[in-house]
């Protein structure tokens, strides 16, 4: 995806993550920490890091989870996923 808009569209679908730099600035745009979306979604720290990274992604229930959370912060800050790079 080359479009910012289709990017914000991947989020829309259910369990469809944006690549791991937009989750980091959708993060960073709604003010949260690592911790607090880690505690939004019942995971450790680490979990959310290692996602943020692109090391791990998310098992279904969390992936659910995330994505929802992800789709909530898009709709808040749209701005936020305009000049991030696409997901290889």
């Amino acid at each position: 995806m080359s479009d910012p808009l289709r990017r914000i569209d991947a989020l829309v679908e259910e369990g469809t993550l944006p690549s791991p730099q937009v989750r980091q600035q959708l993060r960073l745009a709604a003010g949260l920490t690592q911790a607090e979306v880690a505690a939004a979604i019942g995971v450790q720290r680490v979990a959310v890091a290692r996602w943020e990274a692109g090391l791990t992604q998310p098992h279904r229930g969390n992936r659910l989870k995330y994505a929802h959370l992800l789709r909530k912060l898009a709709a808040k800050h749209p701005d936020a996923v305009t000049g991030a790079p696409d997901e290889g």
